[in-house]
């Protein structure tokens, strides 16, 4: 699995597993990384949180307006 596909894979199982909320979680993921100084997890989650913005928009119809 390429890392891309590993960021599709990631952001759909958050979506999957706390709908609404998903988006939220991510970015408290992002802040707790943030806190402990982890550079690499940020980037990672921060991928992760850019698929998952594609993904919401694609569900919202808003993809690309």
């Amino acid at each position: 699995m390429s890392p891309e596909e590993h960021f599709w894979a990631c952001a759909l199982a958050i979506e999957r597993q706390h709908g609404t909320r998903a988006a939220v979680v991510v970015a408290e993921r992002i802040g707790a990384l943030a806190l402990a100084g982890d550079r690499e997890g940020i980037a990672m989650w921060k991928a992760i949180a850019a698929c998952l913005d594609e993904l919401i928009k694609a569900q919202n119809g808003t993809q690309g307006h």
